[in-house]
């Protein structure tokens, strides 16, 4: 099992991504932005020509890879990466976090505890 996963969908979408991708890009990046009244928030951005990958981790799904920062990592072991379509036909990437300890009314932005990830993991 790996550390962060992704769905089916959502390797399918970055596929995709990929074949629209700046030219040089190697991939697609996953971070965490601070934001939002929570404090962080999921970002998904092209890899800019260039840019280091000395400091990701790659995971792989299906051919796709899906690039993220190491120090973001302890708050994202365990996550499931999706790609979902509402009943409007709005789509998104969908980021199932089981160390969130909290999220903002909104759903937009995201609280994660290092405390409380550690005493979670030590019972």
């Amino acid at each position: 099992m790996q550390p962060i996963q992704m769905t089916e969908n959502a390797a399918a979408q970055i596929s995709a991504l990929l074949d629209k991708a700046p030219e040089g890009s190697p991939g697609v990046r996953l971070t965490i932005k601070s934001t939002g009244c929570s404090g962080n928030s999921y970002h998904m951005e092209f890899i800019k020509p260039g840019d280091s990958l000395s400091g990701d981790d790659v995971f792989e799904h299906n051919g796709a890879r899906l690039y993220i920062p190491r120090m973001h990592s302890w708050m994202l072991f365990g996550m499931v990466v999706d790609y979902v379509t509402d009943d409007l036909g709005n789509s998104k990437f969908d980021f199932t976090n089981p160390n969130e300890t909290g999220r903002c009314g909104c759903g937009e932005s995201f609280q994660v505890s290092r405390d409380q990830m550690e005493k979670s993991r030590s019972t």
